[in-house]
């Protein structure tokens, strides 16, 4: 396990880009689609109660379909990493290219009004998020800002007691939220311009960060080989 005062490169430019793709994806979904986000399941599951509560089985059906293509979506890409921890060597440039092709097919769907566009991009975004789960300790989410919110929050009473400072995780969370900040900026702006082949761009971008970590990955690779 590395050090906690040490956050790689590769780390900091995955998680950064991973969460301004979901930011993308989020504000696109809330701004085309019942302005219901994507990419986190604490409103998705809220609005489920609500519709469960007052017997709209329609709306209900609809908000447990996207609960479910989230799991579904984590559930593939434990299947193609087989880890928790973050670790060079993995085959995130398999799930990065399997969420670019969710997300291209997600664009598609929205464009016709089918409900298929919410659950692919769920389905996307289920799958991103189960990529990236610690490193050193800290948490590692790129789809959802709670727990970000709270390693900072826990970061910042730590240092009013004059506690160690957990450096790694504090540096993480707070570009990981900027990061999705961001991305929902250029999303919003690109949905206003394009609706949903705005989606295209994340989707892109999705793809190009997989072959940058396997050439990533096949560099450091021969170099160390030598």
């Amino acid at each position: 396990m590395k050090s906690s005062d040490h956050l790689p490169v590769w780390v900091m430019l995955g998680a950064c880009a991973l969460a301004c793709i979901a930011g993308m994806v989020n504000v696109v979904g809330y701004m085309g689609f019942e302005h219901q986000g994507i990419t986190h399941l604490t409103g998705t599951t809220t609005l489920f109660g609500e519709a469960l509560s007052g017997a709209d089985w329609g709306a209900s059906a609809q908000l447990a379909g996207m609960i479910l293509a989230f799991v579904l979506g984590a559930a593939v890409s434990g299947a193609i990493i087989q880890d928790v921890q973050l670790r060079l060597g993995r085959r995130y440039g398999v799930a990065l290219a399997l969420e670019s092709v969710l997300l291209f097919a997600a664009a598609a769907m929205f464009k016709q009004g089918s409900v298929a566009g919410p659950l692919l991009a769920a389905t996307a975004c289920g799958l991103q998020n189960a990529m990236a789960t610690t490193y050193s300790g800290a948490l590692v989410r790129t789809t959802h800002l709670s727990g970000l919110f709270t390693d900072l929050g826990i970061g910042i009473g730590h240092a009013l007691r004059r506690m160690p400072r957990q450096a790694t995780r504090t540096r993480l969370s707070l570009l990981t939220i900027a990061a999705f900040a961001f991305g929902c900026i250029i999303g919003a702006a690109l949905f206003r311009r394009l609706s949903y082949d705005a989606l295209f761009v994340p989707a892109i971008w999705t793809g190009l960060v997989g072959v940058g970590y396997a050439l990533y990955h096949h560099h450091r690779y021969n170099r160390h080989a030598r």
